[in-house]
């Protein structure tokens, strides 16, 4: 082919394809600006990266809009139009961050330094990674003038850390503008076995936060006299029972198949002989707890789980209090009741001078998981199966939540994209030094492109 008719070729088909140079320049610049906008929650204060996204569109002629009850903690809302031959497709993720102990870090968790070919900062790996993607794969659509058989909506969404206030105040009174027929959203995770297989993990299910409160009831005396109605002691007993116990397993359909998936790699061949165990429930706790030896991920979506993390009592060295309380961060699996969890829970602890209650706040629903067999899922599996000569692609269910949960429930099929490969051997998503590679956000940048473009081009 003469270099004249190559040209012309490569002009007729650059509408489908992005440079991946230009795209993942802009997508860092987008991740960085991110990064430096300080949202942390509490209190939140989101509306600043919301108007920043805006600003961006803006300048490419992409309309957005700010929305949301309370105008410091504003969610954006983007849409680039279709043809309208298909419903739209949600690319959607979260503006605000945890909070961050500037005195554990290396770094300034909000100056988006790059180091090592890293780029740290609060939010780099929970959510602004998947944000500033999701924008750029939009501009990009846009300055290209992509046909579109579907609309594709951004949304950045505030209050995801920690009450869902945003996605809830969108569903209530927006939902004309996020509904769609599937979303691109966090939740997803790659990475690479030791035998050279890259392990696409596709969130399509996730654990449902259930907030327990325990409340020790005691008389309160001086501490120079021992009490047998000691509440911290007795709440000190109900949090190791409650902790020790063996939770009931019960594999979901999302785990069972994930389990056998990932079983055939060398990594996980000692799963296979467990497998059955964990099908009886004779043998199911202590085929678990082997599992927990192995490989504490995959122990934690066996069952619901259980994890003390606040504790309050007294006010004095010398001063028996009259209550001790706990906070208890328990994640329960989508096939099992509130109701069934916390009596469960009493049974555990058998003492009745110890109240067990619902700590209130975040209720995320119970769903079933999304659909294998839509456009989305599909264009998904296609395309990271081509992204690594070796590669797996399994629908997985985290043990985490997202706001996801809330889009399900309302009939939605949502997908946690597992298109950043994680590096680290551990996630440091909420962790100290919270960082993302650069090759990595790169590489997912171009992969949400093809997921993108294959389900939504005309």
């Amino acid at each position: 082919m003469s270099s004249r008719w190559l040209w012309i070729l490569l002009l007729i088909t650059a509408p489908l394809y992005a440079q991946p140079d230009a795209l993942a320049r802009r997508a860092r610049r987008y991740f960085t600006d991110l990064v430096r906008i300080d949202t942390t929650n509490p209190p939140g204060n989101e509306t600043p990266a919301a108007g920043y996204i805006r600003g961006v569109l803006a300048v490419e002629g992409i309309p957005a809009e700010l929305l949301g009850g309370d105008k410091r903690r504003l969610n954006v809302v983007a849409r680039l139009g279709g043809s309208g031959a298909a419903r739209p497709l949600l690319l959607m993720a979260h503006t605000d961050v945890v909070p961050a102990d500037r005195s554990q870090w290396t770094v300034d968790p909000f100056a988006g330094k790059i180091e090592s070919g890293f780029l740290y900062g609060r939010g780099a790996l929970d959510d602004k990674c998947l944000l500033a993607a999701e924008m750029a794969v939009l501009v990009e659509l846009k300055r290209r003038g992509v046909k579109l058989a579907r609309d594709v909506i951004l949304l950045g969404e505030a209050d995801e850390e920690a009450g869902s206030t945003g996605i809830q105040w969108l569903i209530a009174n927006a939902w004309s503008k996020i509904d769609a027929e599937f979303a691109i959203n966090e939740g997803g995770y790659a990475m690479d076995t030791s035998a050279g297989v890259r392990l696409f993990q596709v969130q399509t299910s996730e654990k449902v936060p259930t907030r327990v409160v325990l409340t020790a009831q005691g008389t309160a005396g001086h501490g120079s006299l021992p009490r047998a109605d000691n509440p911290v002691v007795r709440l000190a007993r109900a949090i190791t029972r409650l902790a020790e116990a063996d939770q009931p397993v019960s594999l979901t359909t999302t785990t069972r198949r994930y389990l056998r998936e990932i079983s055939r790699l060398p990594d996980y061949q000692w799963l296979g002989q467990l497998l059955p165990k964990l099908e009886d429930a004779s043998s199911a706790p202590a085929a678990a707890r082997a599992a927990l030896s192995k490989d504490s991920e995959i122990a934690a979506i066996l069952h619901t789980t259980v994890s003390p993390t606040m504790l309050e009592a007294g006010v004095k060295i010398n001063v028996i209090p009259n209550t001790a309380g706990a906070q208890v961060d328990v994640r329960r699996l989508p096939n099992e009741t509130r109701e069934e969890v916390m009596a469960r829970f009493r049974r555990i602890i058998n003492d009745t001078s110890v109240k067990v209650e619902a700590a209130g706040g975040q209720d995320m629903p119970s769903t079933e998981p999304s659909s294998l067999t839509t456009p989305l899922y599909l264009a998904m599996e296609k395309a990271l199966s081509k992204a690594h000569p070796k590669s797996l692609v399994v629908p997985y269910m985290t043990r985490g939540a997202t706001d996801g949960a809330y889009l399900r429930h309302k009939g939605m099929a949502v997908y946690g994209a597992p298109v950043f490969l994680r590096t680290d051997k551990e996630s440091r998503a909420h962790g100290n030094d919270e960082r993302l590679g650069l090759a990595s956000f790169d590489a997912g940048v171009g992969l949400l492109w093809e997921i993108v473009t294959a389900v939504a081009v005309q």
